[in-house]
C-alpha cells in the first residue's frame, strides 16, 4: 500500500483526504501527505517484517508500542508539515 500512495494511485486509500470537501483539500499539500503516509505504511511493514520473524508474544507487542509512537507522529506532521501555508 506504501508503494501505491507514493507512487500517485492511492488517494483514495487515505482516511480523512478522500472524504474530505474540495476546500479542505485545497488546503493540504498533497505530495508532502503522499510522502508521509507512504513513508509510514512502508516502515510499519519492515517492522513487521522484521518483528514477525522473532516470532514471540515480546515481539507483537513491541510492533503494537512501534505502530503508537509512529502513529502520533505521523498525525502531528500530517497536521502541520503536510499542510500548505
Amino acid at each position: 500500500m506504501g508503494i501505491v500512495i507514493l507512487a500517485g494511485k492511492g488517494d483514495k486509500l487515505m482516511a480523512g483526504y478522500n472524504t474530505a470537501s474540495k476546500e479542505e483539500r485545497e488546503k493540504v499539500n498533497v505530495k508532502r501527505l503522499r510522502l508521509l503516509l507512504g513513508g509510514f505504511m512502508l516502515l510499519l511493514g519492515l517492522v513487521f517484517g522484521l518483528l514477525v520473524e522473532q516470532g514471540s508474544t515480546k515481539s507483537v507487542m513491541g510492533f503494537g508500542a512501534i505502530t503508537l509512537v509512529l502513529a502520533f507522529v505521523v498525525i502531528a506532521l500530517a497536521n502541520s508539515w503536510a499542510m500548505k501555508k
